[in-house]
């Protein structure tokens, strides 16, 4: 059975699907529910489902990122996870963080990379005129948005679609997908999900 670690920033509703989908026969639950930010409403959403939270704060470090990066690994350490899952986690992770962690730690991105890396992706879309737009599970390695991609869906893009509208269609597509991936992934199995 894998143990998942999984970091958020805000509501978490992406950290819910999860947590509520590492039932029954999936190969892996979750230990700990992790958050850079004390009013984290995700944090609150973790407990009422009896996982373990913990909350680092990144303000106190100021621009000393490897003292951060550091405290999460001592706040993960007695948890002893297997796989971490970045589930609205709004701090960019450096090299030092996410090497010892290539091939174990997921992330998921609302666009279809490698198109769109970073943020505004929506508006981005839009602007480009593109058909569709979507949402995309990849390991996470030491470059923004890149590694290997693990999972896809896609959303037709309406003509009166506005940066939120579309964001929301997304959402309920990032429930679907990143889900699917960890079960996947969690039994060794890295084939890309596809979803229409």
């Amino acid at each position: 059975m894998k143990r998942v670690a999984i970091f958020v920033s805000g509501g978490g509703s992406n950290m819910v699907t999860l947590v509520d989908s590492m039932t029954g026969d999936h190969p892996a639950r979750p230990v700990l529910v992790l958050s850079n930010n004390a009013d984290a409403g995700g944090l609150q959403k973790a407990a009422e489902r009896g996982v373990p939270t913990a909350v680092v704060d990144h303000r106190p470090f100021g621009q000393d990122r490897a003292a951060f990066e550091e405290a999460l690994q001592e706040t993960l350490a007695p948890h002893a996870p297997d796989i971490l899952c970045l589930a609205g986690f709004m701090r960019v992770l450096t090299a030092g963080f996410v090497t010892p962690w290539e091939g174990r730690m997921l992330n998921i991105h609302p666009s279809l990379l490698p198109k769109y890396r970073g943020l505004h992706t929506h508006a981005r879309a839009i602007d480009a005129g593109d058909c569709e737009a979507g949402c995309t599970v990849h390991e996470v390695t030491p470059e923004l948005d890149d590694g290997p991609i693990l999972g896809q869906a896609r959303v037709p893009i309406q003509p009166d679609d506005t940066p939120d509208s579309l964001a929301a269609r997304v959402l309920r597509m990032e429930h679907q997908l990143y889900p699917a991936v960890l079960r996947r992934f969690a039994a060794g199995d890295r084939t890309p999900v596809l979803l229409p």
